[in-house]
This record gives structure tokens, sequence and C-alpha cells, in this order.
């Protein structure tokens, strides 16, 4: 059963008024099997059943749908009313009755209102019932409209629903957006202030290379905070995060950059290093770049400050790994499921730098390859985050 029929299962299902018409339907015509089916080109299936006979079909339930008269009634788009199938000189001889055994039977068309066929409210018996009465023909007809509009209305109100907890994300993300960005790039929009006010009244200070390098990285932590919000952006609104993929024979030293980098800015860390790619990699290597940041960056902010960090790379024909290890504080596991959510935190710590963005866009990143990022945290391996991208057909 695909996902289109069992999705229709339940909209029936969740109709309250169905039941009570079968029972309705039942009482009235006498037929002690009725049922509402989702009829399609290719498909019979069952998605309300009453069976007072022992037919022994069940929600869910499907039929071949040659074998059905419903298959006839969706081509035509008219019921059928049998009263006494051997006495019928249309269905006498037909294949339908004598498969299933009945003897009395009728079937009304869905139709939605923009002319598409659901499918059918029908029942049968195996005993012959008096079903011509112009009043039951109506009444059944009556009831497959009412069921069509339910559908409509269900429908409608699905929507409704999907757009208001749309909206309702959305203004969530907008609000902690404006609270974190406004906290964030506040204190080293402050900090730039604070040096040049310093140099304005102080302009031969001695220590002025350490401020105006306290400046300087002020202004690239700033500038990182802005690639961020954009990325997210593009993220949440553009349907993923760009990347321009090719053969790169030097990712290694890609790595080694972004590793002297955050070095230099940890001088007191021990990065641990194992990079051993046997093959090229087919990837964007700013990006992957970008996404190694962010995960090395990540474990030196989080993690134990007197352990290592392990940077280990694997690549070849098998495909491209990379991990990224520290012993830190174990992750909750409530915290672990939202690690690459926007705006979450590996730490509860938060006073940590941040926008909380960093592994929501290395998690987009590795999407955009094709690729996944996972994380475990146990304590006797520590925290470990790990990207995997698949090999490159040839």
């Amino acid at each position: 059963m695909n996902s289109a029929i069992a999705a229709d299962i339940a909209k029936i299902g969740r109709l309250s008024a169905v039941p009570s018409i079968l029972e309705i339907v039942s009482a009235m015509t006498g037929l002690r099997f009725a049922a509402v089916a989702r009829v399609t080109d290719d498909s019979w299936t069952a998605c309300a059943v009453l069976d007072k006979v022992g037919f022994g079909l069940k929600v869910g339930g499907e039929l071949e749908v040659t074998t059905t008269l419903c298959h006839e009634i969706r081509s035509a788009r008219t019921p059928i009313v049998i009263e006494q199938v051997s006495d019928d000189s249309l269905y006498c001889g037909h294949h339908t009755p004598r498969i299933y055994g009945f003897e009395s039977y009728i079937s009304v068309p869905i139709i939605r209102r923009n002319g598409e066929m659901f499918g059918t409210i029908c029942a049968l018996d195996p005993l012959p019932a008096r079903l011509r009465d112009g009043k039951i023909l109506e009444m059944v007809q009556l009831y497959a409209e009412l069921i069509a509009a339910q559908l409509e209305i269900e429908e409608q109100l699905a929507a409704s629903q999907t757009a208001l907890q749309s909206e309702v994300e959305t203004g969530n993300l907008r609000e902690q957006f404006i609270a974190v960005l406004g906290h964030d790039l506040r204190n080293p929009l402050f900090s730039i202030m604070s040096g040049l006010r310093l140099l304005q009244r102080q302009p031969d200070r001695p220590d002025l290379p350490v401020i105006l390098r306290q400046m300087e990285q002020s202004c690239l932590r700033m500038s990182g905070l802005i690639d961020d919000v954009l990325d997210f952006a593009r993220g949440r609104l553009g349907g993923g995060i760009p990347v321009e993929p090719r053969r790169v024979d030097d990712l290694a030293a890609e790595l080694a950059r972004i590793i002297a980098e955050l070095r230099s800015s940890h001088p007191e860390r021990d990065i641990q290093v194992q990079i051993d790619l046997a093959d090229s990699v087919h990837c964007d290597p700013r990006r992957i770049g970008q996404l190694f940041s962010n995960l090395l960056a990540n474990a030196l902010t989080h993690g134990d400050p007197a352990l290592p960090v392990t940077v280990t790379a694997q690549g070849g024909t098998g495909g491209f790994t990379l991990s990224v290890a520290n012993p830190r504080p174990l992750i909750e596991p409530e915290r672990m499921a939202q690690l690459f959510q926007p705006y979450s935190r590996g730490s509860a710590d938060a006073a940590q730098a941040g926008l909380g963005l960093g592994l929501y866009i290395a998690a987009e990143i590795a999407r955009a390859h094709g690729g996944a990022i996972s994380a475990s945290s146990t304590p006797a391996g520590g925290t470990v985050f790990t990207l995997t991208l698949p090999p490159v057909c040839s």
C-alpha cells in the first residue's frame, strides 16, 4: 500500500460520521456488508467496513480492482443497483458476483467537488434484497455527497493546521533569532567601540598593537556571525546551502590550514591529527572547510581544555569520513536530539559564544553533498562528530 492510499484511509478514519452512515445504509437496504472504498485505476482499498456476514474484509484490505464492480463505476461514474444477480439480465453472468458470492448489491461513486472520484460507498449481501425503491438510491447518493464534502473539510482543516504550525515555528525561530543575534553581535561590537574610544583618548598607547588585534578579532567574529545568518537563511528559505562539488586532490591541505588557524587562536590546546586521504574527494572544499571549522571550533569551545581534541580523516574509493572527538562532559540525550537544530548549543552554558547555528549549518552542508553528520557521546569514547560522504559513482 502506498503512502497516498494510507493517507486516504486515515482521512476516512477521522470522519466520525462514517460508521453511522454504514450502519444506516445497512439498516435501510438490508445489506449486511457495507464499506467505503478508495478506488483508483489500479487499486481497491477498504477505508471503512461494516461486516455482519463474515465477508472477512478489514480496513486497509485490498481487492483486485478489475474483479470489482467499482472498477466499472469508476469508468462510468454512475451507481449500480442489483436486487438479485440470478434474475438480472445484465449481471447474472458477470464474474464479480460469482467471485464474491453476492446476490444483492448497491454502489455509488464518491465524487469530489473538483470532479475527481475518490471511490465508492457500497453494500452487498449473499441474499436478494429490494433495492429498486428510488429513495434507497437517493439516500446512498446523499451519503456519498456528504462523505465527499467531509473529505474536503478534513483536507482544508489539515492544510490550515499545517500552515498554522509552520507560522508558529517561523515565529518562534524569528524571536529566537532576534534575541540571540542581538546578544551575540552586541558583544564584539561593544569591544570595537571600546577600543576606538581608548584610541581616541590615548592614540599613543603602548599597547596599541594589542588593542588593534582585539578589534580585528571582533570584526572577524561579527563577520562570521553574519555569514552564519546568511547560510541559515539559505538553508531554511532557499532550498538548502549551495555547494559546488568537484574533484579535490588537496583536501588534506585545506584541513591542515583550518587546524593551523584554530591552533593559533587556541595555543594552549592539544589537537591530535590523523589524516589519510588515499584518493581525491568529490566535494566543495570551501564548504567542507567551513563544516570542519565549525566542528573543530565546537570541540575546542565545549571540550575539556586539559584533554586533547582528535581529528581523523580518511578517504578513498569507499567515500570520505571526517571525525572530531573530544572528551567533553557527556551530552544529555534530550540535548543530543536537538544538536543539529537551529539555535541549539552543545553546552548548557548560554554564555558560550555563537548563535547556535554552527552544527545546523554543518549538517546542511553535509546534506547538500549527499552525506550526513552523526554525533555520539559516551563515557568511554567522549563526544564524537562524524561526517560521512558517499563514494562518487564512476
